[in-house]
């Protein structure tokens, strides 16, 4: 009972997650080249965020809050690694099901191929259902990859969930529903569109 009550208290909709990465030094500004291979002048590292327990947990009870609001089931969390662990586990921590039942928190890694896969050791079964968890969503290629690396295995993805959605549109990431604290829309470039003014910020890869 005290678990559900704290994850009750979890006020989503006064959260302000842009100021939480502020708080842990976790929001920059300069010239960055994303994962996605796309330039953008302002970046969050959901690593220095999620390195503080305090914030990690108000995070996880906010998306496991937020889950279950828009009454998405499921069996196990699923992220990818790295970036996806913890938070997966948080998430994890905090959810409950309809049943009133705790999921678990897999993980899924790189192949060498390119792609995804569930380590041995994460048995799942036929039909169970799952959420992907991811920090940060841009184009969210590396969610989908864990997502059918799942799939995969037996798995049905029930959602996408994730801290913040960058994505130039709003609504579901390739079919599947998701669900994100906030949506935060940075401008974001293509190598051969980068505006003189940001080419010109010494770049950093992330």
């Amino acid at each position: 009972m005290m678990h559900r009550r704290r994850v009750r208290e979890c006020d989503t909709r006064r959260m302000d997650v842009l100021e939480l990465y502020r708080q842990a030094g976790a929001y920059h500004e300069g010239h960055f080249l994303l994962a996605s291979g796309r330039h953008s002048p302002k970046f969050l590292q959901s690593t220095t965020l999620l390195q503080y327990p305090h914030l990690t947990e108000q995070i996880g009870a906010a998306l496991a809050t937020r889950l279950s609001g828009a009454g998405v089931q499921a069996d196990f969390l699923l992220g990818p690694a790295m970036g996806g662990v913890v938070l997966a586990y948080e998430v994890a921590r905090h959810y409950r099901n309809d049943a009133g039942k705790a999921p678990r928190a897999l993980f899924a890694e790189k192949d060498g191929h390119g792609g995804m896969k569930i380590r041995e050791a994460f048995q799942i079964a036929p039909g169970e259902t799952f959420i992907a968890v991811e920090d940060v969503l841009t184009t969210g290629g590396s969610v989908l990859k864990a997502v059918r690396a799942a799939e995969a295995a037996g798995g049905r993805c029930a959602a996408v969930a994730c801290i913040v959605d960058r994505r130039a549109a709003a609504g579901p990431l390739e079919g599947y529903p998701l669900v994100s604290l906030t949506r935060l829309t940075f401008d974001t470039y293509l190598p051969q569109d980068v505006p003189e003014w940001l080419a010109a910020i010494p770049l950093q890869e992330i």
